[in-house]
């Protein structure tokens, strides 16, 4: 049979059998619903970070119908930590569209696919390539370096331009077999050696015909996203306990950061805080008890948080059933979906009893 693999596809697809990552949890037993949850959790997210994540996540959810039958708190629980907890949500939201809409099984029309919440074109063709074998082009951000230095595509990807410039590259270059390899083989060239930082071109299978490489030009590829100086917020959060250990939990808002997850009472100020005791007739001591500052930086801001501690004298303090807000005590209660600052307050609260 004649082999019409395009030359860049066929270098790829040489170096990922000698030296493509074969072993990770969701390349075993490849359903569409594991490697859409792998792609999910990969968004943002370094693969040495996911894997215990994923491997958790798939003991608790092995399945669509499993996923989709869960508590949103439960999904979150198991997301904590991760981060771009939209994603969660997203997951959740998609799986039980997919029960109800199709049976419980996962489409496999891409259009149908990028219909679902969360899911673009690229998590799309990589989920039908890798589970399913259809040719789709994909786009992450591994595959975007990789194609930018190679044919020294100027110009931030996140610019219309540039991004329509890179998807005519992937789409001419992806094969017409093999595609499943060979996409998993783009992500492991650009996660392994076509990194951001310290390129090893010269075990790259590309380096002879690489523009940036035989510019010396590979750190002006891609273009980096325009530079701007972050703003920062302060908020103070109040770590109400109860004589019991209990502490005082609400839920935010399903949008925005943290959407949907348990977190400390927040306020712009403490005097917002102060008034917010007052009305619910919690008695305060002369001097609040105030903890160091810890940061947390999200892509658009950093939040500079004070942690407010205050120990209940009077049990009268209740919450009502059914509502926005519990009595979270990490011994005894049911696992919830928490923010990683939060948990890490919680950890604190714990050691310093």
């Amino acid at each position: 049979m004649a082999n019409n693999q395009p030359p860049f596809a066929d270098a790829i697809l040489a170096w990922f059998a000698q030296h493509g990552r074969k072993d990770l949890p969701w390349q075993k037993d490849a359903t569409p619903y594991r490697v859409w949850v792998s792609e999910i959790m990969l968004q943002q997210t370094q693969v040495r970070t996911v894997i215990p994540y994923y491997q958790r996540f798939m003991q608790v959810f092995p399945d669509l119908r499993a996923l989709a039958a869960a508590p949103l708190d439960r999904v979150l629980h198991h997301w904590s930590g991760l981060g771009y907890y939209a994603r969660a949500r997203n997951l959740h939201r998609a799986a039980q569209r997919i029960r109800d809409d199709h049976a419980g099984q996962f489409p496999e029309d891409i259009e149908v696919v990028m219909r679902l919440p969360g899911i673009g074109r690229s998590t799309a063709g990589a989920i039908l390539s890798l589970a399913c074998g259809q040719r789709h082009a994909i786009l992450d951000g591994n595959v975007k370096r990789v194609l930018a230095r190679f044919h020294a595509v100027a110009g931030w990807p996140g610019k219309t331009a540039v991004l329509e410039q890179l998807w005519t590259l992937a789409e001419a270059a992806t094969p017409q077999r093999d595609v499943a390899a060979y996409n998993q083989a783009m992500m492991d060239l650009g996660a392994t050696l076509c990194r951001r930082g310290t390129p090893e071109c010269p075990r790259c299978p590309l380096q002879s015909d690489c523009r940036a490489c035989q510019r010396g030009r590979q750190g002006e590829f891609p273009a980096p996203r325009p530079r701007r100086d972050l703003p920062a917020r302060s908020v103070h959060m109040l770590l109400l306990s109860g004589s019991d250990g209990a502490v005082y939990l609400e839920r935010r808002p399903a949008s925005g950061i943290w959407g949907g997850l348990w977190s400390f009472p927040e306020f712009d100020t403490e005097a917002a805080l102060l008034d917010w005791c007052d009305q619910r007739n919690i008695s305060l001591p002369e001097r609040l008890e105030t903890w160091q500052a810890l940061r947390h930086t999200f892509s658009h801001f950093h939040l500079d948080i004070t942690p407010c501690r205050l120990q209940l004298k009077n049990p009268g303090f209740s919450v009502m059933e059914g509502g926005g807000a519990v009595w979270y005590n990490t011994g005894q209660s049911e696992a919830l979906g928490l923010a990683a600052p939060v948990q890490r307050l919680l950890a604190q609260l714990q050691n310093s009893t």
